[in-house]
């Protein structure tokens, strides 16, 4: 098995993360050297995913206060709605009496 630091692919490492310049569709020398491609792609993919948590983690208390927000905003329009409904609902409880004294 071909080590990658001696394959002309090996692109080094930077930054602690090993570059692989090859692609395994078209220049892939060895199986082993598509294996290794696969835990990088993956690995990369963790720590993207890690990265969106830690994003998801500092947004949540402004999250929480929006809608602790928008919460109050609707119980205050159902609030200032509700002389509407208190008029529905006496008109209903008037019909209610006038089918009572009828008999129906």
């Amino acid at each position: 098995m071909m080590r990658c630091t001696d394959c002309e692919y090996y692109g080094g490492i930077s930054g602690g993360k090993v570059h692989l310049l090859c692609d395994p569709f078209t220049n892939v020398k060895e199986p082993e050297c598509l294996a290794k491609w696969q835990v990088l792609k993956l690995e990369t993919m963790v720590q993207a995913y890690t990265a969106t948590l830690e994003m998801y983690r500092r947004l949540a208390p402004l999250q929480e206060r929006m809608f602790r927000h928008m919460e109050q905003e609707l119980d205050e329009v159902e609030e200032a709605d509700a002389w509407k409904y208190a008029l529905d609902d006496d008109d209903d409880d008037e019909d209610e009496e006038a089918e009572d004294d009828f008999g129906r």
